[in-house]
This record gives structure tokens, C-alpha cells and sequence, in this order.
């Protein structure tokens, strides 16, 4: 989008099942997986910027993590063992079912993690998107110890979870890996404009204050939310970086959202 065109956050629609939650979904695992064959095998042991995890690590998590989504009872599994572990991870439950889900996949070699990876995104997101509704209303409370950054949301649905947040992992661990390695990330496809647009609309109804957003390059835009308020300008990375905990923050910045 041409950062000429200043659209209101309102006008934003917003990712649910309801929209395109699934085409933008299978998107971000696609731009992923081209970015995965493209990596020699050395890169695979590049260190990334979530504590301890190297690319192939990270990869683990997000083969746990799509397992997580295809199968209920696979889900209730992580779930199960991240409660009886939190106490190891600060009491953060999520960081527990991360570190099983990277343990799970620890043998795997770099071809078998993306043979992988490409077998159970569909199913993942197949799995995400018949989520029952009563289980959809479901509020999560999110454990504020552990990684988690300071101005994070406290709590969630497990709708909004299954619709977006676990799109927005598969995606900013795309840049995380991309980062790691030196490669190119390539903003370039509609599900990266979709990505970054739904962050910066929960970003705003979060904190609900006024504000002129300049986000530049691909997958940018600009965007208002009232009359006056800051002026910020970003590159769309940055925006989302800082937004999920893994850059300094000040001013609304310090809101942050889920990814």
C-alpha cells in the first residue's frame, strides 16, 4: 500500500475465520518454508534473538506448535506437561510448552524439520479453523513471567488465538530466522501486508489513543487513529518487533500485542 494513502484504523478489516484467517495463515507457513530451503546447513545452528533457541530449535517449536493446532488432543498433551513444568520457566506456562515442543523435535535433521513443517501446515491450520465456537469464546490468561515483555495483553480467546496469534508466530519467527542468517525476509506477499495491518489495528484498539502511523516499504501503509497524536514512522519489521517484546519501547510503543 502506498504510505500516500492514509487510511483509519476502523477501515482495517480485521483477520477471523469469518475474513481470510485461513489464506493468510497458509501464506505465512508458504513465505516460511521458501525461506527454510533456501538455508545452507550451518545456518540451521545460527543463533536467534529468543533465548536459547537456535534456527533449528525455533523450527522444532513451530512444528509443536502446528501439531498443537491440527489436533485437540494433541494440544491438551502440551498443555498437561507446560502446567506441571511453568515452575521451571519463571511460572510462564507458554515459554514450558515452547521448550517441549523444541525437545519433542530435537533429533530431527534439517530436511526432515521441513519435510515436516510442509506436512502438518495444512492440517494446522485445517485444525484452527474448525475450532468449535463454544471453545472459540474461551478466555486464555497469559502467565506474565518468563519472556513475556512488560505492556503485553494479560489475557486472550482462544479464537482470536487459533485465527491470528498463531499466524503471527509463524510469521515474526520468519524474520527472527531471517535475521539469524543474513537472508533477505522479502515484505513482498499479501499475507505479509495482512499480518502487519492487524498489528497495527489491535495495536491501536489496545491502547486507543490518538495517532499518524507511517509504516515504510512493502507490507506498509499509513494509518490515523483520531485527530492528532504522535507522528511515528517505522519499517513494518521494526513496528512488529518492537510491538512483540523483542526491541525497546517508549510512549504507545509500550503497548504491546501478541505474537
Amino acid at each position: 500500500m502506498s504510505v500516500e494513502t492514509t487510511r483509519s484504523v476502523e477501515q482495517i478489516r480485521r483477520i477471523s475465520r469469518a475474513t481470510d484467517a485461513r489464506e493468510v495463515a497458509l501464506g505465512a507457513y508458504e513465505r516460511l518454508l521458501e525461506l527454510l530451503e533456501r538455508l545452507e546447513p550451518e545456518e540451521w545452528r545460527a543463533p536467534t534473538e529468543c533465548s536459547r533457541w537456535d534456527v533449528a530449535a525455533m523450527v522444532g517449536h513451530l512444528i509443536g506448535a502446528g501439531k498443537a493446532g491440527a489436533s485437540l488432543r494433541e494440544a491438551a498433551r502440551q498443555e498437561w506437561w507446560a502446567k506441571r513444568h511453568a515452575h521451571e520457566f519463571d511460572g510462564n506456562s507458554l515459554d514450558a510448552t515452547n521448550e517441549l515442543q523444541v525437545r519433542d523435535h530435537v533429533a530431527l535433521s534439517p530436511e526432515e524439520r521441513i519435510a515436516e513443517l510442509r506436512r502438518v501446515a495444512p492440517a494446522a491450520v485445517r485444525g484452527r479453523m474448525r475450532l468449535p465456537r463454544p471453545l472459540r469464546r474461551i478466555q486464555l490468561r497469559l502467565d506474565q513471567g518468563g519472556s513475556n515483555a512488560v505492556g503485553m495483553p494479560t489475557t486472550l480467546s482462544l479464537g482470536h488465538t487459533m485465527d491470528v496469534i498463531y499466524t503471527r508466530d509463524v510469521w515474526l519467527h520468519r524474520v527472527d530466522i531471517a535475521r539469524a542468517t543474513g537472508r533477505p525476509v522479502g515484505l513482498d506477499g499479501d499475507s505479509d501486508r495482512r499480518v502487519v495491518e492487524d498489528v497495527v489495528a489491535e495495536w491501536a484498539e489496545r491502547h486507543g489513543r490518538p495517532f499518524h502511523l507511517t509504516l515504510h516499504g512493502p507490507a506498509g501503509g499509513a494509518f490515523h487513529q483520531g485527530q492528532d497524536g504522535p507522528h511515528l514512522e517505522f519499517d513494518p519489521i521494526e513496528f512488529c518487533r518492537i510491538l512483540s517484546g523483542r526491541a525497546p519501547a517508549e510512549g504507545l510503543m509500550a503497548t504491546r500485542v501478541l505474537f
